[in-house]
């Protein structure tokens, strides 16, 4: 199991919609990330800069955050999340990988 640490920066003025879009995330939106072979997925975010920190295990080598090959499901979140976050060109958001230092089981 992989695990993948990544960052996001969410639009001042936009916590409360991004909490309320995630409360109702699409069942078919999960089912395709666990299908992905992603679990053990949360989202953080920092307050004071408005940075999401996003952590998630995964099989294989991929990741939620992969751009190549894109599912139409998660292309229709990444159109409804880019006008509340900093997104690419193709609405998906800017993801900075985190690389991991230290880890305790």
């Amino acid at each position: 199991m992989k695990r993948f640490a990544f960052k996001m920066k969410l639009r001042e003025g936009c916590e409360k919609e991004y909490e309320r879009r995630h409360a109702a995330i699409w069942q078919e939106l999960v089912d395709m990330i666990h299908q992905q072979g992603v679990s053990n997925y949360s989202i953080f975010w920092d307050k004071d800069t408005n940075i999401l920190f996003g952590y998630q295990e995964c099989n294989g080598e991929g990741s939620s955050q992969d751009t190549a090959n894109v599912d139409p499901i998660t292309q229709r979140w990444w159109d409804m999340m880019a006008d509340i976050m900093e997104t690419n060109p193709d609405n998906s958001p800017v993801t900075t990988p985190l690389q991991e230092v230290f880890h305790l089981d």
